[in-house]
C-alpha cells in the first residue's frame, strides 16, 4: 500500500505478507558468496590470491543496545558472513544515534568515512551526497533481486539525481506505547485528546508514576514528539513544506500553538527528572523496565519492548487530536536510517558484496528475532504463529490505517535550521519560554540559512 500526501510518499508496512524467499532468506545469498567470487575474479589465479588477502571492513551502526533485536541481527549476520569469508573481518562501531551523527560529521570533514556508515534520509543525507562522500548503489541493488525486497517507494527517500546512496533499515510510524498495569494503578484510560493526555499525566504523577519516558540527551527524541503536536495543530501534514515554499512562516499560529501545547505537557510534569541527561537507550529502558507509563516513539521500538520485562503489559494508541485539530490516522512517518558506503572505501567491491549479503538476510533474521515490525523490507510469515505479541499485532493494524503524515524536522529542513530547532526544543525541558519568541527564533535561523 503506497501512501501519498502533499508529495510525501511512504510505502507502509500494512503489506507485510510478501515472500521472504524474495528477501534472500538463503544464508548463502548475496554477491559475497561463491557466485560473487566467480563474477569478480573468475579463474584467474592471481585474482584469486588477491581475493584471499585479509580485508577489514568498518561497519558503523546505531545499535549499541544488546536488548535491541537489530543489535543481535547485526552480530548474527556479521558472524555468519565472516564464517563464510575467512579472509574478511567486519569491524563494528556501534554508537547511539547522536554520537554517530557527531562522529560522522568529523569523519566527513576529513573525508575518512567508514566503509559502511549510517545516515538519515532526505535533507540529512543531501550534504554528504553533494560532497561526493557516498558511493552510488544502483548496480548493487540490481544484483540478486535486492531492490525488489524493499517496500514500494521507500528507496526514493535515499535517492538523488536518479542515484541511490543508502539502504534503509526501517519504515515506521510514531505511536504512544503505554503500560496497562500502570494505567490501571492510576485509574486512567487511553486519552482521546491531547488535553485528556495532560490530565492522564497529572493523575499518573500524583501516584508517583513517571508519566512519559524520553531520552532527550539525544535531541531528536523531543523534536519527534513536538512534530506530532505540530502535525495536529496544523490540521494536517505539510507545515514545514509550506515554510519552504513561502506559504507560511514559523510565526504562523499553528507553530505557536504547537509550542504552547508541548510546553503544557512539560509543565504538567510529563517526563522523568533530568530528561536531558538520559540518552535514547536510557530513556527507553525506563519504559522497558516498568518505570514509566508511556513512551512516544517510532514503531521500531516494538521489538525491544517485546524482549523486555513489560512484554504482555503494553498497548499502543495513536497520537490524539490537539486543540480539536488533526486526524489521528495521520502519523509521524519515519523512513529509517540507511546504510551508505564510502565512495573512498579501499575495498569498495568487497564492501558492496557484504552490504548486499547483509540486506538480503536482514528480513529473515529480524523476523525470527521478533524484530520485523517496521523494517523497510518485505516480510513473509505468520507473525502471530512466530510468537509476536498482541502489541505487535496492534502495530501491524495501525499501519493499515495510515492516511498520510509528516517526516521529522531534521529530515526535512537544512542542517543549520534543524540544529537551531533541536536545541530550542531541548531547552523547553529546562524552562518555560514565550512561544512567540521561540517561533520568531526559528524563523530567524531559517531565514539566515536558506
Amino acid at each position: 500500500m503506497t501512501i501519498m500526501f502533499k508529495g510525501l510518499k511512504l510505502a507502509m508496512v500494512g503489506a507485510l505478507a510478501i515472500s521472504l524467499a524474495a528477501c534472500g532468506a538463503n544464508n548463502n545469498s548475496g554477491t559475497g558468496g561463491d557466485n560473487g567470487k566467480a563474477a569478480n575474479g573468475g579463474s584467474n589465479g592471481k585474482k584469486q590470491e588477491q581475493e584471499q588477502e585479509n580485508i577489514t571492513i568498518t561497519f558503523q551502526n546505531i545499535y549499541p543496545d544488546p536488548t535491541d533485536p537489530k543489535h543481535g541481527a547485526v552480530k548474527k549476520i556479521v558472524e555468519q558472513y565472516q564464517a563464510e569469508h575467512k579472509h574478511i573481518t567486519i569491524e563494528l562501531d556501534s554508537l547511539n544515534t547522536d554520537q554517530q551523527k557527531l562522529k560522522l560529521k568529523t569523519q566527513a570533514a576529513s573525508k575518512e568515512v567508514p566503509d559502511i556508515t549510517v545516515v538519515n534520509p532526505s535533507a540529512q543525507m543531501k550534504p554528504f551526497v553533494e560532497a561526493g562522500l557516498f558511493a552510488p548503489l544502483n548496480d548493487m541493488v540490481e544484483q540478486n533481486g535486492l531492490k525488489d525486497t524493499f517496500q514500494e517507494g521507500i528507496l526514493d527517500w535515499y535517492s538523488f539525481d536518479n542515484n541511490l546512496y543508502a539502504l534503509p533499515d526501517g519504515n515506521n510510524i510514531g505511536v504512544v506505547y503505554y503500560n496497562k498495569e500502570l494505567f490501571e494503578q492510576a485509574g486512567v484510560k487511553v486519552p482521546a485528546t491531547f488535553e485528556e493526555m495532560i490530565e492522564v499525566v497529572k493523575a499518573l504523577k500524583s501516584k508517583g508514576i513517571t508519566p512519559i519516558a524520553i531520552g532527550e540527551k539525544d535531541t531528536w527524541t523531543g523534536s519527534f514528539l513536538f512534530m506530532n503536536v505540530l502535525l495536529r495543530t496544523n490540521g494536517g501534514p505539510g507545515f514545514l513544506q509550506d515554510v519552504q515554499d513561502g506559504k507560511k512562516t514559523f510565526e504562523d499560529q499553528a507553530f505557536v500553538d504547537a509550542v504552547d501545547s508541548f510546553q503544557d505537557l512539560v509543565q504538567a510534569g510529563a517526563f522523568q527528572d533530568g530528561a536531558t541527561s538520559f540518552d535514547y537507550n536510557a530513556g527507553e529502558n525506563l519504559f522497558k523496565t516498568g518505570k514509566s507509563a508511556m513512551y512516544y516513539m517510532g514503531s521500531w521500538a516494538t521489538g525491544g519492548i517485546e524482549t523486555s520485562s513489560v512484554n504482555g503489559k503494553v498497548g499502543v494508541f495513536k497520537f490524539p487530536t490537539v486543540k480539536g485539530k488533526g486526524n489521528p490516522n495521520e502519523f509521524m512517518l519515519a523512513p529509517g536510517s540507511g546504510f551508505a558506503i564510502s565512495a573512498n572505501s579501499k575495498h569498495l567491491q568487497e564492501t558492496k558484496d557484504f552490504l548486499n549479503y547483509f540486506m538480503l538476510n536482514f528480513p529473515k533474521v529480524m523476523f525470527e528475532a521478533k524484530g520485523a515490525i517496521g523494517i523497510a523490507q518485505k516480510v513473509d510469515g505468520d507473525f502471530k504463529a512466530q510468537g509476536y505479541s498482541d502489541m505487535a499485532m496492534e502495530i501491524l493494524g495501525l499501519f493499515k490505517e495510515v492516511q498520510g503524515g509528516d517526516l521529522s524536522f531534521d529530515n526535512t529542513m537544512n542542517p543549520a535550521t534543524s540544529q537551531g530547532h533541536l536545541t530550542s526544543i531541548q531547552d523547553l525541558f529546562g524552562q518555560k519560554r514565550d512561544s512567540k519568541e521561540i517561533a520568531k527564533d526559528h524563523q530567524t535561523v531559517y531565514s539566515s540559512n536558506k
